[in-house]
């Protein structure tokens, strides 16, 4: 199981950028009464039938990770969607790339915390490959969108630690808003 919905986008974005994503969009959207995440990305997608191997436990596309022969990451976030009162819904197609959007119910007993969105998005615009992340978080009362190649532009290089910082102090600002807007 995950420990926070952060851990669940974390795996969704780092499928994304290992599916050759050049364009990844988070949405991370916040009521009282519920919690609804969208990863989509142009990555080289699944046909249906690799996408219904994929929700089983245990898949994992052939040569995907080094040092296993498994994955769990979309069955976990199916059962975790559902044991939340939610549900998850992901489609894909060949060339064109994924899209899943989960939601919970936030009063749920079972509902993950949310984690920290500024520390897991501003750990995810640091991988090494080529691709721009843009994070769109929303509450009943705000919204603010930003992305790796708008933090780059205005930062420099992300991956040096005094561009993290300013990068990290300005996504914690934003966070910060929302929860006082």
């Amino acid at each position: 199981m995950h420990a926070t919905i952060c851990d669940i986008i974390t795996d969704l974005v780092q499928n994304s950028i290992e599916a050759g994503a050049t364009q990844i969009e988070l949405e991370v959207a916040t009521k009282p009464e519920e919690i609804e995440i969208r990863v989509n990305d142009n990555g080289k997608g699944m046909d249906a039938a690799t996408l219904k191997k994929a929700i089983e436990p245990f898949y994992s596309e052939a040569g995907k990770h080094d040092h296993r022969r498994v994955g769990l990451g979309l069955p976990l976030l199916i059962q975790t969607a559902e044991a939340a009162g939610g549900k998850a819904e992901i489609t894909s197609q060949p060339g064109h790339g994924t899209q899943i959007r989960f939601t919970m119910d936030a009063r749920n007993w079972d509902t993950p915390p949310l984690g920290n969105v500024a520390h897991t998005v501003l750990g995810l615009m640091t991988f090494g490959n080529t691709y721009n992340l843009i994070l769109t978080r929303k509450t009943t009362t705000d919204t603010y969108t930003i992305s790796r190649a708008d933090l780059a532009d205005a930062l420099g290089n992300l991956e040096e630690a005094g561009t993290l910082a300013l990068a990290k102090e300005f996504l914690e600002s934003q966070e910060e808003h929302l929860q006082h807007s």
